[in-house]
Parts: C-alpha cells; structure tokens; sequence
C-alpha cells in the first residue's frame, strides 16, 4: 500500500484538472456573437487586426463606457476565463486599469484588473506587482471560490494573485473593460484572446 501512494504521489495525485473550452473569441478584426455593450462608445473601440482595442476613459465601475458583456456559461465544475490585456501606452492615472469583471445582477461584484496604484502597475485583488504592459489574465471560480491569477508577457507560469470567497450564480456576466483613464489624452487598450473553459477533474 505504501510503494502504491508513493507512485500515484509521484505522477501527481489520482485527479488531475482538465480543461474544455465553452467559449472563445479572438476579438481578432470582429466580436463572435453573444457580446452586448455597456453604455457604448462606438467611437472608442474598434475591432483591429490584433483584438479589441477600447479607449479608456474617465469613470468607475458603476460609470464605466464601453464595457463588452456576455452571461457566463453553465459548467458543473469549475469556471476558468482568461485574457489577455496590453496597454498600448504607459498609465498615468491613479486606477487606470483594464481587465475582467463579473455582474450579479447587472451590478459590478468583482474584477480582476491590470492597475496602475501609487505609481506602480500590479495586479487587483492582491496588488501583486506586474510592470510590463501585457499580462494574461485568468480567474478560476466555482464552489464558492475564486483564484486570480495572471502572467506577464514573456512568462510561461500563472502566478496566483489573490484567492477566496466568490459566489456565481445563473445569470451572472463576464466583462472585458477599462476605466480611470485620462480625460485629454487617449489611453488603448487592447483585449485579445478572451477564453471560457470548464474545469473539472478526471481519474489518472
């Protein structure tokens, strides 16, 4: 019994986690179907050749413009929602950020965001320090639980942000969006990427 827990130690436990994709948009020169807009700015975003590309202005969660919404999908396990975020100038602002947000109810109830703080860019929950200006993100949440986490451009690894209690409910939305930015100059950012995966674990 003792050499059996030791080879299944060894090659990683009896479960291991695997991922189905539920949805997935490039954002690549158009939106797939199912995206609806949040206070739309039609003359501040654009579908470019290399993603969703949105201007960030001033205002907060409960003001924010151009926000793209879509219900997130029904899983029996685990949700995982990642994206990748890339500031096509440097943030200047307190809170200039961009990322993902959930909705209850058509309310903001949590983000995961890329967010210049203090004069430094990190990651929100957690204010992790990320200074390069692309980062994927990536949220896992389900069972009452969210794991946020992120890397940066040229990293391999998801390091973990912040973890804890979130409760999603059927109804609930995902967002990818960006406020805080200045009021005279023009602050991109550009969304590329968007996935939503089921997880769930499976004998080895």
């Amino acid at each position: 019994m003792k050499v059996f827990l030791a080879v299944l130690l060894a090659c990683g436990g009896a479960m291991a986690a695997d991922e189905k994709v539920l949805f997935q948009d490039t954002f690549k020169g158009k939106l797939v179907e199912g995206w609806s807009w949040l206070r739309e700015d039609a003359a501040d975003w654009r579908a470019a050749p290399d993603g969703l590309e949105v201007r960030l202005q001033p205002g907060d969660a409960n003001s924010v413009k151009n926000a793209l919404v879509r219900p997130l999908p029904k899983a029996e396990g685990k949700l995982v929602i990642e994206v990748t975020v890339t500031s096509l100038s440097e943030p200047t602002e307190q809170y200039e950020q961009a990322g993902l947000t959930l909705y209850h109810e058509d309310k903001p109830v949590f983000k995961l965001v890329h967010e210049r703080v203090d004069g430094k860019l990190v990651v929100v929950p957690g204010k992790v320090p990320a200074e390069k200006l692309s980062v994927r993100l990536r949220l896992i949440v389900g069972g009452g639980r969210f794991i946020a986490q992120f890397r940066q451009e040229g990293e391999k690894e998801f390091q973990t942000a912040a973890e804890g209690d979130l409760a999603i409910a059927d109804g609930d939305k995902i967002s990818v969006q960006g406020y805080h930015g200045p009021a005279e100059t023009a602050h991109w950012i550009r969304f590329s990427d968007f996935t939503v995966k089921a997880e769930t674990s499976s004998a080895k």
